[in-house]
């Protein structure tokens, strides 16, 4: 899949290293529990690539357009944690600072969103984040996800006494658009 400046593409083996040095970037994990080891991050990218033999959907690695750059993620994610509005197909993203700030989070999400709704044939999806992930609530925002406080939650997989615990839940549905 493509935008206008980036590339949106399955998992290449020569992405594994810079996303690892992405994850275990205290700035760029400022709102998760902890950084990631380099075991932990291709973990995921394991994970992520099951999702696209089994959904056909998955979160697609980031390339910027011409130059070939990884920068991160965007796409969407099938979310089944203990939670009320589970189980849901999640749109979400992680970016390297250096590509912070140029609206690529923006731009990919709306890409993936179009995918939920047309290729996958979905008829809501969510994005979550904890409370004090203002950039990440701007982009839910800014791809038109509305949030109702009353379904705010507190992460089961983020500790008890972490300011990161509450999490605030948005959502879009297809017909929303």
């Amino acid at each position: 899949m493509e935008t206008e400046r980036l590339i949106m593409r399955r998992w290449r083996e020569d992405d594994r290293e810079p996303f690892a040095a992405m994850n275990a970037d205290p700035e760029v994990m400022e709102h998760f529990p902890a950084t990631l080891t380099r075991e932990q991050s291709d973990a995921m990218v394991d994970k992520i690539e099951r999702q696209f033999e089994e959904r056909g959907y998955s979160l697609w690695a980031l390339e910027v357009r011409g130059s070939g750059r990884f920068i991160g993620f965007a796409g969407l994610a099938w979310q089944t944690f203990d939670a009320p509005f589970l189980p849901a197909v999640e749109v979400g993203w992680r970016l390297a600072r250096s590509a912070w700030g140029h609206g690529y989070a923006t731009e990919a999400a709306r890409r993936a969103v179009e995918h939920a709704f047309t290729e996958a044939g979905l008829d809501a999806i969510i994005s979550m984040t904890a409370e004090r992930n203002l950039r990440s609530r701007a982009v839910m925002e800014r791809l038109g996800m509305t949030r109702d406080p009353a379904e705010d939650f507190d992460h089961p997989f983020v500790p008890q006494d972490s300011p990161l615990l509450r999490h605030v839940l948005y959502r879009l549905k297809r017909e929303g658009r």
